[in-house]
């Protein structure tokens, strides 16, 4: 046995609520669903927001805690999170300072993180990206469309 699944279309809400239940550091927000810092917005300083195609868990939510990420926006299996969701985990965990995306090399992670840092910027919040290509594996793979990321930034 690799992993315990008790129905596929409930494998993301499943994972995330017991990574909630085991960590009371961290919030589960839900529509849109994203995980937050359970103090979050935490004032005076920059917020750091990640996220992407879940199927890697506890990549990206796992990854957040004082003096790392301050929320992060899971999509669905293997599937960029939505303009929307990055949007509203931005707008709750931001302390006044600003939000920085920290964007994974995926096509559709660049979009999507992309178009709410345009959301952001026409709400008033300070936003800027940083897009992560450290996976020197896939260079010039003939099935990428560029170095990926790996988890070693968070």
């Amino acid at each position: 046995m690799k992993k315990l699944i008790n129905d596929v279309q409930d494998v993301l809400d499943e994972q995330l609520a017991g990574l909630a239940k085991a960590h009371p550091s961290l919030t589960l927000h839900q529509d849109p669903v994203y995980v937050t810092r359970a103090d979050a917005p935490v004032a005076g300083k920059v917020a750091l927001l990640s996220g992407g195609g879940s199927g890697h868990e506890p990549m990206h939510c796992g990854y957040i805690g004082q003096g790392m990420l301050s929320g992060a926006c899971p999509g669905e299996i293997f599937t960029s999170p939505t303009p929307d969701k990055i949007f509203e985990c931005a707008m709750q965990i931001d302390g006044g300072e600003g939000v920085l995306l920290i964007i994974k090399n995926y096509t559709g992670d660049i979009l999507n993180f992309e178009t709410a840092t345009e959301l952001l910027h026409d709400s008033g919040v300070k936003v800027t990206t940083v897009v992560i290509d450290d996976d020197v594996a896939v260079k010039d793979s003939l099935y990428t469309a560029g170095r990926a990321a790996l988890p070693t930034p968070y």
